[in-house]
């Protein structure tokens, strides 16, 4: 992102996930709402999360709100989880997907955890039978994200269901990061929630649905046991998590309708098709997202790695994510992120540069 903004031409700026369109109009009404506020709303809010955002929040997924803790952004919903999953010292091994985001290695190092990664299928699918041969004594957690970045592959709920019992039998977690669940394109995502399971951590946010990265308010909704160890976390690292925010947020969840969701999902539709069609010009392999908003491709002679993605921005204009980041399963190819009104003309220049 650093090269591209310095370099000396016009780029498109397909690499970070940074929503274009608008949020809800109620976000914005809620936020204002607030700045009128008494002075003690300006005060700490419980560590936990507003009781009203939680208990709107667990009315939707249908759980108890003690379950549910109101985080710094989906990142932190995500540190909780594992954190409170290897606290339980059932291991050091974390299971991951390959083609992996790389936050969540990176969290399971700084957790002094040993981070292993499992290849997904060549169109992102899950395979539980990988996770359940590289599982041992040591696999404490497993995480996977769907829909998922930077695949677009959509989990089955059955994929999820082999998972869990994969936990239990190994006393490990699963914990499973829904922050794309708003951009499922087949109408067949299911939550985890539904697995009903003591063995499982859900984790999402609205950075990415309701186009507010800036705002970072996500949660996480953990099993009973899970609850304690996660919240005093949580205070002791954060104190507590932005209260205007969570108000901007709750009026949000309380007052858009979803028309609101369904409109950018037709929108990053007709993104996909505008772009994979410039990839079926320049003659590359690409994945066509279930979900999510990226695009994996693959050129010819033209590797995935930082040098070539700085090449792209250098001789075509456009930033694009190279593979290796995610991994060793796509290192030759890069990912594209489809949350630009340039996408058509990112998609022409690609055209002409591999055509």
């Amino acid at each position: 992102m650093q090269y591209a903004q310095s370099a000396d031409r016009d780029v498109v700026d397909m690499v970070s996930g940074n929503p274009d369109w608008e949020p809800p109009a109620a976000l914005r009404s809620g936020l204002r709402e607030y700045a009128d506020a008494d002075p003690d709303a300006f005060q700490y809010p419980p560590s936990e999360g507003l009781l009203d955002l939680r208990e709107e929040i667990a009315a939707r997924r249908n759980v108890d709100a003690d379950r549910v803790v109101v985080t710094n952004g989906t990142g932190e919903a995500n540190y909780l989880a594992m954190a409170a999953a290897l606290d339980r010292d059932a291991g050091s091994e974390v299971l991951l997907t390959d083609p992996v985001y790389p936050y969540y290695p990176g969290k399971a190092e700084l957790l002094d955890a040993e981070p292993t990664l499992v290849a997904t299928e060549r169109d992102g699918s899950l395979d539980p039978a990988r996770f359940r041969e590289a599982a041992g004594e040591e696999t404490s957690l497993i995480l996977v994200n769907t829909p998922n970045n930077p695949t677009g592959a959509v989990y089955s709920r059955e994929s999820l269901r082999a998972l869990a019992d994969l936990a239990a039998e190994v006393d490990a977690t699963l914990v499973v990061d829904e922050v794309y669940d708003h951009f499922d394109f087949t109408g067949e995502f299911e939550s985890a929630l539904t697995l009903d399971s003591d063995r499982v951590v859900v984790t999402t946010g609205y950075s990415k649905s309701m186009a507010i990265t800036g705002f970072r308010v996500g949660y996480v909704v953990l099993p009973d046991h899970l609850v304690d160890t996660a919240k005093t976390r949580h205070m002791l690292v954060n104190v507590a998590t932005s209260r205007p925010p969570q108000v901007a947020v709750l009026e949000a969840l309380r007052e858009t309708d979803a028309d609101y969701y369904a409109d950018v999902r037709a929108m990053l539709r007709e993104r996909v098709e505008t772009f994979t069609d410039a990839l079926d010009a320049a003659g590359a392999e690409y994945t066509t997202p279930a979900g999510a908003f990226y695009v994996l491709a693959r050129f010819d002679d033209f590797s995935g790695t930082m040098a070539n993605a700085k090449r792209l921005i250098d001789e075509a204009g456009v930033a694009g994510m190279p593979g290796e980041t995610f991994g060793s399963a796509r290192d030759e190819w890069l990912r594209f992120a489809l949350v630009t009104p340039r996408v058509d003309e990112a998609a022409g220049r690609l055209a002409d540069y591999f055509g």
